[in-house]
């Protein structure tokens, strides 16, 4: 491992969610370690593409995301069984937590602080995990223009954030 890739080697806290009879009881934080420059963001920052701020722009951004839930499933919630209305109506809307919501509403707030334009770069490597060159590709954008609108794009979340 090379000297910067040490930097990148990162240890995070889990969120601990405790439902129930054990939302009383404190319960030991669990960490694990994490590889920054697997993700395209990192692997940006760390090659001197991406400030601190940037980073933590996008590493905060890539978090509301996760934690609103917004990404597509490709399995079954199996968090309860399906309910079927006795009218043969549409099911019920999922009854999402309040950490999930106000996450959906950050990450919402955040993208449209980037402003028009920037929403499509911002999701697919910060979200979607694509990298810069499939990116470019997908949007019809010439080689290495990404970054620089993805820089754009960061320096504004960063604002909206409050990441200085």
């Amino acid at each position: 491992m090379g000297r910067g890739q040490r930097d990148l080697v990162v240890e995070r806290a889990l969120d601990a969610n405790l439902e129930g009879k054990d939302a009383g009881r404190s319960r030991r934080a669990r960490s694990v370690t994490v590889n920054l420059a697997e993700s395209p963001l990192g692997w940006l920052f760390a090659r001197g593409l991406l400030t601190q701020r940037q980073f933590d722009a996008g590493e905060r951004l890539r978090s509301d995301w996760e934690r609103s839930q917004l990404a597509p499933r490709v399995t079954m919630g199996w968090n309860s069984a399906p309910q079927s209305s006795s009218r043969g109506g549409s099911l019920p809307a999922p009854d999402l937590v309040g950490a999930q919501i106000d996450a959906k509403r950050r990450f919402h707030a955040a993208v449209d602080s980037a402003g028009p334009g920037l929403a499509d770069i911002l999701w697919r490597v910060v979200c979607a995990g694509e990298g810069m060159r499939d990116a470019e590709t997908a949007l019809g954008w010439p080689a290495r223009a990404g970054k620089l609108v993805l820089t754009f794009a960061l320096d504004r979340i960063a604002d909206y954030y409050r990441i200085r």
